[in-house]
């Protein structure tokens, strides 16, 4: 695994880990678990794009990225 898609994966990785630690929270800031959710999601689905040999797209929609796949 190249070590641009292992920067994606550990960005993703944080994404992730940020949106647990807030949804676990006493009060939790739904808006803040969806962006670092979806946050996730991109960066994993461009490390895959990247993984594949592919450029991805500049978008933050994921829809877009998932056709691209």
């Amino acid at each position: 695994m190249s070590k641009v898609v292992q920067e994606w994966i550990r960005k993703a990785d944080s994404d992730w880990r940020t949106a647990n630690l807030i949804w676990q929270s006493p009060e939790p800031n739904y808006d803040a678990v969806c962006f670092h959710t979806q946050q996730c999601v991109e960066k994993m689905m461009k490390a895959l794009l990247i993984a594949r040999e592919k450029v991805p797209p500049y978008t933050h929609n994921l829809v877009s990225l998932d056709e691209s796949l």
